[in-house]
């Protein structure tokens, strides 16, 4: 049988190295892996690809992301190109004046970094949106800037407490300076406008353009629900898959309300059900443990420290009861929903893996392959725990360098041992853990090859300077695992992640072979093609 798609001419990344040249593919799968061979293979109908040095692997995964937020931040006030204050205001500024009729300006994706204390202030949009409400999320969106007209509109003043999970930024009078951390966003996030249907469709569909330019042929979607004002994907979810526009293949993890307990499980039982359709399938539930280091909301085992150096009473936050977490996470274990936990200080990486071990305990060996995100701050003790329980580590890697949010906002507030235990990647693969990778787009750049090139060089692309903890580097060999059949196993999709006879053609074409070139030279690599079940999603113009 002649093959539909032919690759000859260049490495092929398989699961024992790059020990292929030609790839064979009909039907929407690989059919031959191999050399010379695999040219017989192809017909007067047969699409030849000459890969001519360029490197073929498997199509990347991110297991960790948020599309449809991304997607319709691409279309509002989008400041994450901005690197200062004075280039945020110009940003907002222009956004606005280009656009009189909105009347709330929304949008987001500003650096911690470019604000004194990583909190700007109400008066900087004042100056430029007097008259109508601003709110726009941080780059992590565990914070929001809000002008003096949206706090009134919320009727945010000097006596508003802090809600329990979140905090209210104030000047030194106690006047609300204009951010809003975690649950406190939702003050001012429950009153923007909603995007309608079409838009998150649209949304939807934008995103899914850009990842498949990057080489991102399926991911997990780490929020399908409700939280803290973001619009919930499911409807667009369910529109793309049902009229064949969904191209990718995507997991979905269902938003666990932080707010209840286990009485909101049989509705994600019958979210599972209604929402998993084709290329969809909504088989996981999300629990966010805590929040981020930079605002002194993930939780540490150990307090933060103040700027001299001492200890203060602050642990950060549990979003869930860490007594309850177990009994939950068992449950729906049981029910055979994969958990993807939010965990990023060590207290909950802990309490991620205690719930999970609970779970094994009780329910015996399955396979829902739990995985925890983020873990920035993983207390040695536990790193071996990883492999023992089964539980996937899910790894942003473009976190892991050294830059002004990581030396500014977050080493001098944890001190100098517990900095050492940040992003332990290199320490977590030899102890046997299985490793994934996700962006956490729009709060990083999606590019599995920027995040590929800061595994490997624990520096930022581009960049020079020191090199973040040298030791918790991966091979190239690793990074790209983790992006690829990493990532597969934990969406739960076994006949992808991999250059193999039987596997789902879902491949990707770069534009050399990064292994030939020097590992400071990886983020230069791009893509050139994309294939999802044989087709071509994308081609480099």
């Amino acid at each position: 049988m002649h093959a539909d798609l032919l690759f000859t001419g260049g490495p092929v990344f398989t699961p024992e190295g790059r020990t292929a040249s030609a790839v064979a593919v009909t039907g929407g799968r690989i059919t031959a892996v191999g050399h010379d061979e695999v040219r017989d293979l192809a017909g007067p109908r047969t699409e030849v690809v000459d890969l001519a040095g360029r490197l073929l692997l498997p199509g990347f995964q991110d297991a960790h992301v948020h599309p449809v937020p991304a997607g319709l931040e691409l279309a509002q006030c989008d400041l994450t190109g901005a690197r200062t204050a004075e280039e945020s205001v110009a940003a907002v500024r222009a956004y606005a004046d280009g656009r009189p009729d909105r009347t709330w300006i929304l949008g987001g994706g500003w650096s911690m970094e470019a604000f004194a204390g990583g909190t700007p202030a109400k008066e900087l949009l004042d100056a430029v949106v007097p008259d109508r409400p601003v709110y726009l999320p941080n780059r992590d969106h565990h914070g929001a800037w809000v002008n003096s007209r949206a706090l009134q509109l919320a009727g945010i003043d000097r006596h508003t407490p802090d809600p329990a999970d979140g905090r209210i930024e104030r000047d030194a009078s106690g006047e609300p300076s204009g951010t809003l951390q975690e649950g406190a966003m939702q003050l001012v996030g429950r009153l923007t406008p909603p995007a309608t249907p079409a838009d998150r469709l649209s949304a939807l569909l934008r995103a899914q353009r850009h990842l498949h330019a990057l080489g991102i042929t399926a991911w997990q979607d780490a929020l399908v629900g409700d939280f803290l004002g973001m619009d919930d994907p499911a409807g667009a979810y369910l529109a793309a898959a049902r009229d064949g526009s969904l191209t990718a293949r995507v997991r979905g993890a269902l938003w666990w309300d932080r707010e209840r307990g286990a009485e909101q499980i049989p509705e994600l039982v019958d979210k599972r059900r209604e929402l998993s359709h084709g290329r969809f399938r909504a088989g996981t539930v999300k629990l966010m443990l805590d929040g981020v280091a930079e605002n002194g909301t993930a939780a540490l085992l150990d307090p933060y420290l103040d700027r001299c150096g001492c200890a203060t009473a602050n642990r950060g936050k549990n979003f869930v009861d860490p007594d309850r977490l177990p009994a939950y996470v068992t449950e729906l274990d049981a029910l055979g929903f994969q958990c993807h936990f939010h965990a990023l200080g060590d207290r909950a990486v802990r309490d991620a893996l205690d719930a999970v071990e609970a779970a094994r305990a009780a329910n015996g060996p399955g396979d829902t392959r739990p995985h925890l995100a983020h873990l920035q701050v993983v207390h040695p003790d536990d790193v071996p725990r990883f492999a023992g329980l089964g539980a996937t580590a899910n790894i942003q890697p473009l976190w892991a360098a050294h830059e002004p949010q990581m030396d500014d906002l977050t080493i001098p507030f944890l001190g100098p041992e517990r900095a050492c235990w940040q992003y332990p990647f290199g320490a977590l693969l030899r102890s046997g853990a299985r490793l994934a990778a996700g962006s956490d787009w729009p709060v990083s750049s999606p590019d599995p090859l920027q995040g590929v090139h800061v595994a490997v060089n624990r520096v930022e692309p581009g960049g020079g300077g020191p090199v973040f903890l040298p030791g918790e580097r991966l091979s190239l060999a690793d990074a790209l695992t983790a992006y690829t059949a990493g990532s597969a196993y934990v969406n739960h999709l076994d006949d992808t992640g991999r250059v193999a006879v039987g596997a789902l053609a879902d491949l990707v074409v770069l534009d050399r072979d990064p292994f030939a070139g020097p590992p400071e030279a990886i983020a230069e690599t791009a893509v050139a093609l994309t294939y999802v079940g044989g087709e071509r999603v994308y081609g480099a113009p």
